[in-house]
């Protein structure tokens, strides 16, 4: 297995470039576990945002293929060394991305509407003050703002229009995001999740959920009062997940 995803050997680096950590190895875990799912999804469309030293969009394409799979991989940053990172990284793997310096999708938004199939994205998620974020260099691979959530919650909105009617969405989140949160509010947009890993380090715990469009949950939303009052049981199938991973983590805790 290990030959489907980048080899941390040939990740190239540079002192602007956030290197591969525990959130990268988690996300790039959590595309594996889902290996299968999407090989039989058969995505033309892959996009990374916020590529970094571009380990993760690399074994994407080691995983499901490229040019012969007629998959075609994307890949952005805000950060000009990322992008030069990231080729230099998919090169020494014999993979290809288009790669784009911009923020987010900016400048993209007309050419990608509802054209992607699968979006995998590790942001910046680590809680900051608020005028940290966006600053120039390796800063902007952690600076997340107040709870972590304001690249997030940027992110979310651009990603939903970017998504094909059958488009999957990875995206790594920290407890402290409040994920139950962000999975109700994309549930209110029409998409179910799933956490696909859940992974405790001593300083985080991260979530890798993967979000897709729902048929019968649209038409729940479209029946959910003006005041936007979510049904109890909704929430209880929203916050369980996350719920029992933690009290998994605490009765871990406890038994060692």
């Amino acid at each position: 297995m290990s030959s489907k995803i980048a080899q941390i050997r040939l990740v190239h680096s540079h002192p602007e470039v956030y290197e591969p950590c525990d959130d990268s190895f988690a996300l790039v875990d959590a595309l594996l576990a889902d290996r299968v799912n999407l090989l039989e999804h058969r995505p033309t469309l892959c996009m990374e945002v916020g590529c970094g030293s571009g380990y993760v969009i690399t074994s994407l394409a080691l995983m499901l293929g490229e040019d012969d799979s007629g998959i075609h991989y994307l890949a952005t940053d805000i950060n000009p060394h990322a992008v030069q990172v990231t080729h230099a990284t998919l090169e020494a793997h014999g993979v290809h991305a288009e790669l784009i310096n911009t923020s987010i999708a900016s400048g993209l938004e007309k050419r990608l509407a509802r054209s992607v199939d699968v979006i995998v994205v590790n942001p910046p998620y680590v809680p900051t003050p608020e005028d940290e974020v966006g600053r120039e260099g390796i800063a902007s691979a952690w600076a997340g703002g107040e709870n972590g959530r304001s690249v997030i919650d940027k992110i979310l909105p651009i990603a939903e229009k970017l998504l094909s009617d059958r488009g999957w969405l990875y995206l790594v989140t920290l407890t402290t995001n409040n994920p139950s949160q962000i999975c109700l509010q994309m549930r209110e947009k029409g998409y179910a999740s799933r956490i696909v890993i859940q992974r405790s380090t001593e300083e985080e715990n991260l979530h890798i959920i993967k979000f897709w469009r729902d048929f019968e949950i649209q038409l729940t939303t479209k029946e959910v009062p003006t005041n936007k009052t979510v049904p109890s049981r909704v929430m209880d199938t929203l916050l369980s997940q996350v719920h029992r991973l933690s009290f998994k983590k605490s009765s871990n805790s406890s038994s060692s």
